[in-house]
């Protein structure tokens, strides 16, 4: 085993000067050798800016085998004997060109190489995506996985990697989203319990001289459209233990231990991949179908409720929909306090061996969805994942689905509630990490576009995760532009509150085009998720 490995994560600023970008790049190699790392990460398409006038130059432009910027990248690999990961532009046979990830050893060798699987917006002008999953990379640093940008503002890519054995995944970007550091990065640690090291750009992202008028277009400050730096290094459970400023080139480092990436358990001892259930995930690995049917209500009144006697306050004032807690109270006692509305409720019941969830009517159970993934949790563990799919639930607001307890671990199941169309998931549950709420959750919400309502036990904090009309830069903003791109719009309920209310967009939920040509949903690499579903 490898025992402590000593990593580092670099950005720079990379324009439309090949040989100031090669600068930069040998630059912060020196840096990060000069602080004895064994291993560097280095931002997307460190060798050129990514703005082309045609597909052509794009091509031209590009790295190729032994050409002077990779043979360089390669000669300082070799001089301070350490491992490099970059992200290129680079030029294959035939006139295709990949987001190419490349990881140099210390004797200046290629090991490893693969393309990005999901391209971002423009990206699809002028670059293929890769028709190969990626390597993991078995080294004396321990094994090792590469994505870039895009592949980790959704799961599948990171996930596929873990599930083959990475402990250390390594991700460039070429960000200007301020999501990417809060959210899109550190979950991608702690849903797959792996180290992430991540770098990205600081400087602007477009080219120089156009800037202020490509932001007036967008109605955006020009400083915006800078990569959003905050490059960092994240431990298995989500903590960030090393991490850049917003602006200027910068080296971080931080000590890491691989096979901490080995243990994949909850504090209740569910080893969270070896639960999975792939043989239900099926329809990830199904071809792109769009949505197929209209989008829900644009405004929905919510509540997080913990305690029955507290559902009337919260339909009296204007709730449409509760979410409680896991066996939170009987049915009968919900329908009760539904009495005269046309509210619906949502929690767990146990039956004949079975954790399900109910939607409750002032008519009593209207629908059930029983639980996905075993539990080992007190209450619920040991009793039979009965369930099969995620049962949408067609409502006159939108389209409902109850994912129950423990099933919110899992990105895949709320990946199949999106799959369904779906525009609000209830949660009843209960947490027993950090990331789980401050990460996980959020992140479910935003990498499928889905209104999301969290009740727990009144001892632990609830959310509610609705979806902004404030999404991408390619669609005008109602509010000021943030730089969150992709990020829910969070209603806390602390810990002791009783009851806690909002509104989410059901309509919002059918907006998926996180740029133009990618889609947060369709856009995922359907083709390359065996991993996922063997």
């Amino acid at each position: 085993m490898p025992g402590v490995v000593r990593v580092a994560a670099a950005q720079i600023e990379a324009g439309q000067d090949v040989t100031e970008n090669l600068a930069a790049c040998l630059r912060v190699i020196d840096a990060a050798a000069a602080q004895r790392a064994q291993l560097i990460v280095l931002p997307e398409f460190c060798n050129h800016l990514s703005w082309y006038s045609s597909r052509t130059q794009a091509h031209e432009l590009a790295t190729r085998p032994d050409d002077d910027f990779l043979t360089a990248i390669a000669a300082h690999a070799r001089r301070h004997r350490i491992w490099v990961k970059i992200n290129v532009t680079h030029a294959y046979p035939g006139g295709r060109t990949g987001g190419t990830n490349l990881l140099f050893d210390p004797d200046g060798r290629v090991v490893g190489q693969c393309d990005k699987q999901t391209l971002m917006g423009a990206e699809n002008d002028f670059l293929e995506p890769a028709d190969t999953v990626g390597p993991v990379l078995d080294t004396p640093l321990g094994r090792l996985g590469m994505y870039a940008c895009m592949e980790g503002v959704i799961n599948e890519v990171a996930r596929g990697l873990a599930l083959r054995g990475a402990q250390v995944l390594l991700n460039s970007l070429n960000s200007f989203a301020l999501d990417e550091a809060d959210l899109h990065i550190p979950v991608r640690a702690a849903e797959n319990k792996v180290w992430v090291v991540a770098a990205n750009k600081v400087g602007p992202l477009l080219p120089r001289d156009q800037l202020p008028a490509i932001a007036e277009r967008l109605g955006v400050p020009p400083e915006w459209l800078h990569g959003a730096g905050e490059s960092q290094i994240v431990a298995p459970d989500g903590t960030v233990v090393a991490k850049a400023p917003r602006t200027g080139e910068h080296v971080i480092v931080a000590d890491i231990q691989p096979e901490a990436a080995d243990t994949k358990h909850r504090p209740d001892g569910t080893d969270i991949l070896a639960t999975r259930r792939p043989e239900l995930y099926g329809p990830i690995a199904g071809p792109p179908t769009g949505r197929r049917r209209a989008p829900g209500d644009g405004a929905l009144p919510v509540a997080v409720v913990r305690g029955v006697g507290r559902v009337r306050d919260a339909v009296l004032g204007g709730a449409r929909l509760v979410v409680l807690p896991e066996l939170a109270g009987s049915p009968e006692a919900l329908a009760d306090a539904l009495g005269g509305t046309g509210a619906h409720a949502v929690t767990t019941v146990v039956r004949d061996g079975v954790h399900m969830g109910i939607l409750i009517s002032k008519n009593g159970i209207e629908a059930r969805q029983p639980q996905l993934h075993p539990s080992r949790r007190a209450g619920v563990a040991g009793l039979a994942p009965a369930g099969k799919r995620i049962v949408p639930i067609d409502l006159a607001w939108g389209r409902l689905a109850i994912v129950v307890g423990d099933d919110a671990l899992y990105p895949e199941t709320f990946r199949l509630a999106a799959l369904e169309d779906v525009d609000v998931v209830a949660v009843p549950y209960r947490a027993q990490e950090d990331w789980e709420l401050a990460l996980g959750l959020p992140e479910r919400a935003a990498e499928n576009r889905l209104n999301v309502v969290v009740a727990t036990p009144l001892d632990q904090a609830a959310a509610i995760l609705a979806m902004s009309p404030d999404f991408t830069l390619w669609t005008a903003w109602q509010g000021p532009f943030t730089g969150r791109i992709s990020t829910p719009v969070r209603t806390d309920v602390p810990p002791g509150v009783p009851l806690g209310a909002a509104t989410v967009a059901p309509a919002q939920a059918a907006n998926r085009m996180v740029s133009r040509q990618t889609d947060l949903v369709d856009g995922r690499p359907w083709r390359l998720v065996g991993a996922l579903t063997e």
